[in-house]
């Protein structure tokens, strides 16, 4: 009568174990298809977080900007004469002598940004949904292995018949 037990080597990393707590062979084929999946995601994570502190750090450098400017302006006219005309000249133009000071200061201080960065617990609030995602993926595995003793507690005819069809795929590939 031929027999199953023991596997042999090429058999035994062909079948899943699913009292061992390790990952095998054919649970990792799946778990890194799944976590090259989540690649993509955690690129655009790290890209929006560069991004930010990229934005951030710009905005913060920018450095206010103050202008001050004084001006003085004297004006003076002086006629000399004694005649009526040159009397009536400074009496005239004498009103245009004017000395004027101005000084005036102005800040870009109003109309610069006021950029706010990203806290720790931000950044950790923000990458957490991430973590979350890759440890289920490396989680699913054990979830496999727990449907499949749910299903063979609820249904012991077909874990009975998916057991023997398995037995005998593997004594046919002896």
């Amino acid at each position: 009568k031929r027999t199953l037990l023991p596997l042999h080597r090429s058999e035994v990393s062909a079948v899943v174990f699913p009292c061992r707590l390790a990952m095998q062979l054919p649970e990792l084929r799946n778990v890194v298809l799944e976590l090259l999946e989540c690649i993509p995601p955690l690129l655009l994570l790290l890209l929006t977080c560069g991004l930010d502190h990229t934005l951030f750090t710009m905005l913060s450098v920018s450095q206010q900007c103050e202008v001050s400017r004084k001006s003085s302006h004297h004006l003076a006219v002086h006629v000399s004469g004694t005649s009526l005309m040159a009397q009536l000249l400074r009496s005239t133009i004498g009103a245009f002598n004017t000395s004027s000071s101005t000084q005036m200061e102005t800040s870009n201080l109003a109309c610069l940004p006021r950029p706010q960065g990203m806290t720790r617990q931000q950044y950790v609030s923000s990458c957490l949904p991430m973590a979350m995602l890759v440890l289920l993926c490396l989680a699913q595995v054990y979830t496999y292995r727990l449907r499949r003793a749910i299903a063979a507690f609820y249904f012991p005819k077909r874990e009975k018949s998916r057991v023997l069809y398995f037995y005998n795929k593997l004594l046919r590939q002896r």
